[in-house]
């Protein structure tokens, strides 16, 4: 049995740190998803047709989401072999410099295709860093933490990403109170700036952790695969793609919420801008709540069952919640948005405690980080895809809502299949070796709290 311990102020230090760095990471992640529906359509891409213009922006939103496959290799490969730490490090500056810059970039009339072109680019930087930070901040904080407690401690990572919604929204919607001209011109730019001191306090706080006990004791024992992603591929290749499921809900079928309903809702129904975005942050303070609960729950029934129940809860909610945006009525499409928001966050809460038991600590980021990140590549299609899905219904809501549903069907799917009695039967024949040679992340191997 390992010797590896964690004081509890380490711990509360690892958890700030992951709380900290996911919610800069995801600032920078859905400012852009917002900035894709509101801003870049027009200055990035100019058309005659507004609806082509907005595909055109979702449409470099998404490319951000393939790159992330990518970073999850790469990062979770450093991860994997030179430590936990390391890994989260580098995805941070990576995000946040990419981010930095897309606020000094000039827009098209200025310098023509280099614009939407260094846009681009930008976004699959991005992309690379997001594909890393998820996996390596929820491995960092879970190795650190008892099992018993790991529902609640992978809720702490997620929380970073309502708060970085209320953030990148709220920062976007107040400068959207300036003229249109102003905001057009420079107001948006400032949201995207702010990056550069959010990477700086991000920075001291991950400087501050310590790597994982797991993660050393590996090294000491010798234990860390050549090539991470190839064992985790030949071993646990059936159990990423029920993680990839499982995460689906959580990690794609938010842009559905975010991106696209903002540019629906602006669009399509009239609303002002401000309503739509005012409606997010509503959101996003739901998602807190429901984020934190969620992760307790997981620690009392499992969280498997949580994220089963909650992507059904998801799907059986996706027409009600359309319904109620459709009305016209600002305050009932703010509710419809809520609800919405509020129904796909019960999965993600405990999701990567859902993932993190289902692999052995020799590949846990590389398995983690690739499984979710290649699922995740659909959740940059989605705003693209409802698009198209609404262009092709008349502008009716009822295709988008189907999806939002197959979306969450199929993350129920892969909770049940992740909490099957094969897969826990796996798991615990790889505990036992883990054990065996000292690299056990259990209670045993935590201080008490």
């Amino acid at each position: 049995m390992s010797t590896n311990t964690t004081s509890r102020r380490a711990l509360n230090r690892v958890a700030a740190s992951a709380f900290a760095g996911t919610a800069m990471e995801w600032y920078d992640y859905i400012l852009y998803g917002t900035a894709s529906a509101v801003v870049f359509a027009h200055l990035f891409f100019p058309s005659h047709d507004l609806a082509v213009a907005t595909m055109l922006s979702f449409a470099t939103f998404a490319a951000g989401f393939v790159a992330r496959p990518l970073g999850a290799i790469i990062f979770g490969h450093l991860g994997d072999k030179l430590g936990r730490r390391t890994a989260v490090i580098g995805s941070i500056v990576l995000m946040g410099i990419s981010t930095g810059v897309i606020g000094l970039l000039p827009n098209y009339p200025a310098v023509g295709i280099i614009a939407p072109l260094a846009l681009l680019l930008l976004r699959l930087f991005q992309g690379i860093s997001a594909g890393g930070e998820w996996g390596g901040a929820m491995v960092l904080v879970l190795e650190h933490a008892p099992k018993k407690k790991h529902g609640i401690y992978a809720a702490i990572p997620q929380l970073g990403s309502p708060v970085a919604t209320l953030l990148s929204t709220g920062a976007l919607a107040i400068v959207a109170t300036l003229p249109n001209d102003d905001f057009l011109t420079w107001g948006w730019r400032i949201p995207f700036l702010m990056a550069f001191p959010f990477l700086g306090v991000a920075l001291y706080l991950r400087f501050r952790v310590e790597e994982s006990p797991v993660f050393k004791q590996m090294q000491a024992e010798h234990v860390v695969v050549k090539v991470p992603l190839v064992s985790a591929i030949r071993h646990t290749g059936g159990r990423m793609l029920l993680g990839g499921m499982a995460a689906l809900l959580g990690g794609s079928g938010f842009f559905i919420m975010t991106t696209f309903m903002i540019s629906y809702g602006t669009n399509v129904l009239g609303f002002e801008r401000q309503t739509m975005l005012n409606a997010t942050l509503f959101g996003a303070v739901a998602q807190i709540v429901v984020i934190v609960v969620s992760g307790r729950m997981a620690d009392k029934i499992g969280a498997w069952k949580v994220c089963a129940g909650g992507a059904l809860i998801s799907a059986l909610a996706a027409f009600p919640v359309f319904a109620l945006v459709d009305t016209g009525n600002a305050a009932l499409a703010t509710l419809g948005v809520v609800l919405g928001m509020g129904a796909l966050t019960i999965p993600y809460g405990p999701i990567g405690s859902l993932l993190s038991g289902m692999f052995p600590a020799q590949y846990r980021y590389s398995a983690m980080a690739v499984s979710y990140n290649v699922f995740g590549i659909i959740g940059g299609f989605l705003p693209i895809i409802s698009q198209v899905l609404l262009v092709q219904t008349g502008n009716a809501s009822w295709g988008v809502a189907l999806l939002l549903m197959g979306v969450s069907l199929i993350s129920m799917v892969g909770a049940i299949g992740a909490g099957s009695r094969g897969v826990a039967a796996k798991r615990a024949k790889e505990d036992i070796a883990e054990q065996a040679r000292g690299t056990s992340d259990s209670d045993d191997d935590m201080v008490p709290a």
